[in-house]
């Protein structure tokens, strides 16, 4: 009989909480643990997921601090205290910094809401409609100090319809994040995963 996940993931989130919810629901499937959660935003939806779900739930407040540095040193204490193999960034609306990345390289995922290197930062959907992108999708790659530019270890694309509009681009992306995250943990968790 197996000793159950070892995978310790740590989820930081600012907002609703969708991807952390997918990361949770299938962390049994995908044979990894979610050790915790931590936020920037003690208004977000996501902490009250992680507060009903009995998650060990951290807020670090970015307004709290005088500056990014301070605000990092006091995420990163959080996250040190869920002894994370992996720190999954899932809607967190912070760049972080580079000493901050640096501290974690390797172990630091992001999931961004295009085929990166298509569509960088923000608004991707309405920039790939605008584009006229006949393939939109998700990506999940390692957090370098360059935004949303660092290895890419997994991407899910869908077709763009003709008469597709942001709304409906974006909630068929959003099912593919929830579906693509959990599965690239999986794989972590499987040593399927090698970071170089």
């Amino acid at each position: 009989m197996g000793l159950g996940p070892s995978l310790r993931v740590a989820v930081v989130v600012s907002g609703r909480g969708s991807n952390l919810r997918a990361l949770h629901e299938k962390a049994a499937q995908y044979e990894y643990l979610v050790a915790g959660v931590v936020s920037n935003n003690p208004a977000a939806p996501a902490v009250d997921y992680a507060s009903r779900q009995g998650l060990p739930v951290c807020v670090v407040d970015h307004r709290a601090y005088a500056t990014r540095a301070l605000f990092e040193d006091a995420l990163a204490s959080a996250l040190d205290r869920l002894n994370p193999d992996v720190i999954a960034l899932a809607g967190f609306l912070r760049v972080l910094g580079a000493d901050f990345v640096r501290r974690y390289q390797g172990r630091l995922l992001n999931i961004h809401p295009s085929l990166l290197p298509a569509f960088p930062g923000l608004d991707t959907h309405r920039r790939a409609l605008e584009a006229g992108a006949r393939v939109h999708g998700a990506t999940v790659h390692l957090v370098t100090d360059a935004l949303d530019g660092g290895p890419i270890i997994a991407q899910a694309g869908l077709p763009v319809g003709p008469a597709e509009d942001v709304p409906a681009l974006a909630a068929r992306v959003l099912a593919l994040e929830h579906e693509l995250y959990p599965y690239v943990l999986g794989c972590w968790a499987r040593g399927e995963v090698a970071v170089r």
